[in-house]
């Protein structure tokens, strides 16, 4: 399987020129690297794309990336470019990106453009803004694409913000982790599972993920038994709840079970808003110590959400 470190830049409305809702950002560089399965650079991809839905620049993407107007009219089209770098990526491969927006922004400019998407259910790729954080940090920390560059002392031999020169340090950073770190894939959601079927169960080293389908609203989410179930990810029993869910914001819910064998378990439902104006649900669960329960449970509030 090769990798391919994928980095974009887009243009946006500005005050003369108003956002599209459906296309908030239009991609205007498509840089990517492609690396072997020992993560040895093998190619490079560079692409300007000639703008359609924005005609001028807003002004902190120009200030940002050092590109005008003038030069994206020596583009060419965003379904011509993609299907060029589509078959450029090859059969087997896992998108890298820096952080978890190019993937998602990539995925809604293809479908604005009415192509063919990526894949019908939600896609695995490498955060590697993410695994930095996870390999030499704290895993909770999110750092920028320079700060890793200086932190692993690699050469800064292009410069920064642009997408080919972006998508070059993800890749020299990439090839520097160990095999584990990698094992510690994201899942792009623009495309959501359709059924209960397709849901998304996943077990990571120390916490387990699941992504839901689509509902009309928050309470029919919440009231769905999959997402307030609170079984144990390890040995699969269901197990009884210590705290019931709450939430002091209510956009994000916590629980904490006891397994009788593996301990105490928190529960965190995250409600997002799907492309479709719908929500869905992402819930993490991981077992944690006694006082990082009672941590929990003073934050509790009076009133349970569920």
């Amino acid at each position: 399987m090769n990798y391919i470190v994928l980095d974009l830049e887009w243009n946006q409305g500005s005050g003369q020129e108003p956002e599209v809702k459906e296309m908030p950002f239009e991609v205007i560089d498509i840089g990517a690297v492609k690396l072997n399965e020992k993560r040895n650079i093998m190619d490079k991809y560079n692409q300007l794309v000639k703008p359609v839905v924005y005609h001028q620049m807003n002004r902190i993407t120009s200030d940002l990336v050092h590109l005008h107007m003038e030069d994206l009219q020596k583009g060419r089209s965003f379904v011509e470019v993609m299907n060029e770098f589509l078959a450029w990526c090859g059969e087997d491969y896992v998108f890298c990106t820096w952080g978890p927006l190019d993937l998602f922004e990539l995925q809604r400019n293809m479908h604005y453009f009415h192509m063919e998407p990526l894949s019908g259910k939600p896609v695995k790729f490498l955060d590697v803004q993410k695994l930095f954080s996870i390999a030499y940090e704290d895993k909770k920390s999110r750092r920028s694409l320079e700060y890793a560059i200086d932190f692993l002392q690699i050469e800064k031999d292009v410069p920064f913000h642009r997408a080919f020169s972006d998508a070059y340090y993800t890749a020299r950073i990439l090839e520097q982790m160990e095999e584990e770190v990698l094992e510690n894939y994201s899942i792009d959601t623009y495309i959501l599972p359709k059924t209960r079927e397709e849901e998304v169960h996943v077990m990571f080293h120390d916490y387990m993920k699941y992504i839901s389908r689509e509902f009309p609203d928050k309470q029919k989410a919440i009231e769905d038994r999959e997402v307030i179930s609170t079984k144990c990810y390890l040995c699969r029993r269901n197990i009884r709840k210590k705290v019931r869910w709450f939430s002091t914001n209510g956009k994000h819910y916590y629980s904490i079970s006891v397994c009788p064998v593996h301990g105490y378990m928190k529960s965190k439902i995250r409600i997002r808003k799907s492309e479709n104006d719908k929500v869905y649900v992402v819930k993490t669960s991981k077992f944690i110590t006694e006082e990082e329960c009672q941590k929990i449970m003073k934050r509790k509030s009076k009133k349970p959400a569920i």
